[in-house]
């Protein structure tokens, strides 16, 4: 398959095309410094347009007439020239519905676009999308989303005017994948489509939640970036870092029987760390009430002792870098653990909630 992306070097056309590659899709690109005059030699061969070119910040408001509804008509007549029903898919706004000379520009595009539609009966979808977002965008053009993540990530202040006004958003991820779904299933005439899912937040939360990703590389706690906005948002913020800040310490705690780190901190899913032993070397002796680790050996070769501290009941257990095992402490039982290697023994730990030096669970007791 042949599509033909206009706007391809922008922030939706660099995202849509990474998707068309992966799907072995060649794309045929036209960018702002190409004239209108060459649309019909690049639509030879293309079977499907991406129309996401426009003009949305120019310095002249008379740019949004040529940008959006002059570039549109445009392409719609080297349509019809071509003489084949292309499908075409564009990329709108939801300022379409304002009176503004945007919202105009973007309302006489998409009536150019259901005119071809009408006129040689080519499928069209035209979107009124929100707020676009995610990787790739520019600050200060695209969306408040990427100049808060520049801004934040760069130690600059943000602006906000009203933290309680609503704003609308997609993702750019889910854009594109609407956007290559249409290639799947081509209907016949003028289709209004939604990208889904929408997200809907004010201001003041989106820029609180950005300003948490970048105050966990200091607390080490991250946000539950795993699902929905949040983690939209997170990818976000992730991307616009440079390579200098690919990175970031943390804090060992050394002593005489090796070191302790801890990588990573969660709300409510307990935390991340790792520790090391010398040879020989004993750590643990103590129990706990409710709080669970779970140990991996990842490097060495470790005793485990438990005692049950009423019963006195014992139990042990050797695990290795050679077999990936997890071990369990049990609430009620003392545990230690035992490099009886001939290495340093390095070990993954995870416990099911974060460590609280005022409530520490976690008792001394000889095992």
């Amino acid at each position: 398959m042949r599509v033909l992306i206009t706007g391809a070097n922008g922030f939706i056309g660099k995202n849509l095309a990474v998707h068309l590659h992966e799907r072995k899709i060649e794309v045929v690109p036209f960018t702002r410094d190409m004239a209108t005059e060459r649309l019909p030699a690049l639509l030879d061969g293309v079977d499907f347009i991406f129309h996401l070119a426009g003009v949305n910040r120019p310095q002249d408001p008379a740019e949004f007439d040529t940008g959006n509804a002059g570039l549109t008509e445009s392409l719609t007549q080297a349509v019809l020239a071509s003489g084949r029903a292309i499908p075409i898919a564009y990329t709108s706004s939801i300022q379409a519905e304002r009176d503004n000379p945007y919202g105009q520009s973007k309302r006489a595009a998409e009536d150019s676009i259901a005119k071809l539609a009408a006129q040689c009966g080519a499928p069209a979808y035209i979107y009124r999308l929100p707020n676009v977002f995610g990787k790739w965008a520019k600050p200060n053009y695209n969306s408040a989303v990427a100049t808060f993540c520049h801004n934040i990530a760069n130690g600059l202040p943000i602006q906000i005017h009203d933290p309680e006004a609503v704003v609308h958003l997609v993702y750019v991820d889910d854009v594109c994948k609407a956007l290559v779904g249409l290639l799947d299933a081509p209907t016949q005439g003028v289709q209004w489509p939604e990208v889904t899912p929408s997200y809907q937040c004010t201001v003041g939360e989106l820029a609180a939640h950005i300003r948490e990703f970048e105050a966990s590389r200091q607390s080490i706690t991250t946000p539950a970036v795993g699902t929905g906005l949040v983690r939209a948002l997170y990818a976000t913020y992730l991307s616009v870092l440079r390579p200098g800040q690919f990175s970031y310490d943390l804090t060992p705690h050394g002593d005489a029987r090796g070191v302790f780190v801890e990588m990573l901190r969660t709300k409510d899913s307990g935390q991340f760390s790792f520790f090391t032993a010398h040879p020989g070397v004993t750590r643990g002796g103590h129990y706990h009430h409710t709080k669970n680790e779970k140990f991996l050996v990842l490097k060495g070769r470790a005793h485990f002792g438990f005692r049950h501290i009423v019963t006195g009941e014992t139990t042990e257990l050797i695990t290795s870098d050679e077999k990936p095992q997890v071990v369990e402490t049990i609430p009620g039982w003392s545990h230690n653990i035992t490099n009886i290697g001939t290495d340093e023994l390095i070990v993954m730990l995870w416990a099911n909630e974060m460590f609280d030096r005022a409530l520490p669970d976690t008792i001394a007791h000889e095992v």
